[in-house]
């Protein structure tokens, strides 16, 4: 009996008491017992589920021309820097790999060791102790691929990168988690927001009392640094200010990024 309390004990994390009732429910059957502390340990997460969720971590794999993100969110930055949690993301970015898919309900329905990726968050969630949440998922699958990672864990790039190595890719994952690109050119810039940035800063100036015949001038200076600040290869590269991206990348492209940021 002993040795069946330790077994459980270790594959699940949880008490004594709650191994030895779990084990007594299931007859002396571990497996049964393990099923039934995960259940359990569901309806402990379930109970937490209305409580907010905004630290956690970002992690991605990358196997050659493919990549995976995922943002796992907790309740307190405390669990977010637990050992078991980081190794949960770890897991699920491993599992995101196979599932390929950067539909987050599709990932929750997942099979992982066993069970759904989102009955393992769950289980989890109950072992230790807060409200986790499978906030988002992405999945890559290009020509050279690469990311990046901040050393707090919270901020997460996947760049595929078209005609350029594995050195620049990185960089520019670097980049778009540092300066926080919006888009990939000017055509994906909704038109209408453009009309309404220009009809805003016309009148700004306007009121500001500038000549009429500058007006356009300045309006369309200002639309430039708009773009410039949004639009990921007219950025200034953060490694090298001198430069755009563009210009850094030369005849290399960026085809897509992914970022994710906990809180964001």
């Amino acid at each position: 009996m002993m040795e069946s309390i330790k077994k459980v004990r270790e594959l699940t994390g949880a008490g004594m008491m709650d191994v030895k009732k779990a084990l007594a429910d299931a007859g002396n059957d571990e497996s049964k017992a393990v099923a039934l502390l995960r259940e359990r340990g569901i309806v402990k997460a379930a109970k937490k589920a209305d409580r907010e969720a905004r630290e956690g971590l970002v992690r991605f794999v990358v196997d050659g021309n493919r990549a995976a993100i995922v943002e796992v969110n907790s309740e307190t930055d405390f669990v977010a820097r637990n050992s078991d949690f980081q190794a949960l993301v770890e897991k699920l970015a491993q599992a995101a790999l196979q599932a390929k898919t950067s539909d987050v309900e599709e990932f929750r329905n997942f099979a992982m060791e066993g069970e759904t990726v989102g009955t393992f968050v769950a289980a989890a969630a109950g072992k230790i102790g807060e409200n986790l949440v499978l906030n988002r998922v992405a999945y890559v699958e290009g020509d050279t691929v690469a990311g990046y990672v901040h050393s707090n864990g919270k901020i997460g790039v996947l760049v595929d990168l078209a005609g350029g190595d594995t050195a620049k890719a990185k960089d520019v994952a670097l980049h778009v988690a540092a300066e926080r690109p919006q888009f990939l050119s000017r055509d994906e810039v909704d038109s209408a927001d453009i009309e309404k940035e220009r009809e805003i800063l016309t009148n700004k100036a306007i009121n500001e009392g500038k000549p009429q015949q500058i007006v356009d001038k300045i309006v369309e200076g200002q639309i430039g640094k708009f773009y410039q600040e949004k639009v990921l290869p007219e950025q200034a590269f953060v490694k090298d200010n001198s430069l755009t991206v563009a210009k850094y990348l030369g005849d290399a492209k960026v085809q897509k990024f992914i970022r994710f940021e906990i809180g964001a």
